[in-house]
């Protein structure tokens, strides 16, 4: 009788074991989901304020959402307040023109925005046409000109003396360069964030043959192409799925700023990234250029970005260890003090 009793308590023991651990992971996966809910709901949550907040002030989205920082910003402008005159009193040009690159808005430089702040600086982002909070269809932006138009009209409406510097980041570096031609006279210096800093006559494309093939054969065979005017009409942009983006673009970023881009990031429009950039060294050829590399890139493999500067020699590179597509995202403070440290360079 006893034995038997042991029998039906080890029996009676396995199938508790089993039903707990069944029980475990299914708590388990449902906390995974509720906590992944959660994210997006926060990442959402973000991007709404930002919307709000640019309807509201004119100028940089993320800039605004800068200004409303915690305790870190009172305790970081505290501990510096004492060098902080004697720092700026060194940089001649305090303004930075951020710019995003493909698929991004302005919502994505929120802690660069902050940490330049804190600093003592001049920061202002834009969405290029099609991007963050634009309203414009993708399909409708055909030329780099139409996409960089937001920048174009900003740096037209500066005052004849007044200097900025401008930062792109991925593509944005195309605008970036379409800038120092059309402005040459306006911009202190230029900052390539992994951007495509490309050589006259090259397209913006070209830099991210070796990853996504000839730009024919993907206008012809990529399945992340958009057709916004009918398939029997060439495509009008593309857009990486989720697992593609994120492990193309954010493979070291925080989970928080991966689920804000995803319910923020835009697709790409396809003209402005096939057209040919005519620089001159007369205009482009005269600016003052560095370059930030980024070591963990997926998007533009570090062998690519040197490719860039071996063709085209800008006058510094900085180098972010561990960074993937996106610094303002996996390092921010290390992207922060290379912005700095150029900020100085006379």
């Amino acid at each position: 009788m006893g034995n038997r009793f042991i029998c039906m308590t080890k029996k009676e023991n396995g199938r508790n074991v089993i039903g707990s651990m069944s029980k475990g992971m299914e708590r388990s996966k449902r906390r995974s989901l509720v906590e992944e809910e959660l994210l997006h709901r926060q990442a959402l949550s973000m991007a709404i304020q930002q919307h709000q907040l640019s309807q509201r002030f004119e100028g940089s989205i993320s800039r605004r959402i800068g200004s409303t920082t915690s305790r870190r910003r009172t305790d970081l402008s505290e501990s510096n307040s004492k060098q902080l005159p004697e720092f700026l009193e060194s940089i001649k040009t305090k303004k930075f023109i951020l710019v995003h690159g493909e698929g991004f808005g302005a919502w994505c430089w929120y802690k660069t925005i902050a940490l330049l702040e804190e600093t003592g600086l001049l920061p202002t982002t834009i969405d290029l046409t099609g991007s963050g909070i634009d309203l414009t269809d993708t399909k409708d932006v055909t030329t780099l000109a139409e996409y960089s138009k937001p920048l174009i009209d900003y740096l037209e409406n500066l005052p004849e003396d007044e200097k900025v510097i401008l930062v792109g980041h991925s593509i944005g570096g195309s605008c970036v360069s379409y800038a120092l031609e059309l402005f040459p006279q306006k911009i202190a210096k230029a900052i390539f964030i992994c951007a495509t800093m490309i050589s006259d006559g090259q397209r913006p494309f070209d830099v991210f043959a070796e990853e996504l093939g000839s730009a024919e054969l993907f206008m012809k065979e990529s399945k992340f192409l958009i057709y916004g005017n009918g398939k029997e009409k060439p495509p009008t942009g593309f857009m990486f799925e989720k697992e593609q983006m994120h492990g193309l673009y954010f493979n070291q970023s925080p989970a928080k700023d991966i689920a804000l881009a995803m319910v923020s990031m835009r697709a790409i429009p396809l003209g402005p990234i096939m057209e040919k950039l005519s620089l001159t060294p007369e205009k482009y050829g005269t600016s003052h250029r560095f370059y930030v590399q980024t070591l963990d890139d997926h998007a533009l493999s570090p062998d690519v970005q040197e490719k860039l500067l071996r063709e085209n020699p800008p006058g510094g590179v900085f180098k972010i260890k561990g960074s993937d597509h996106c610094p303002f995202f996996s390092k921010p403070q290390s992207l922060h003090k290379i912005l700095v440290e150029i900020a100085q360079i006379p």
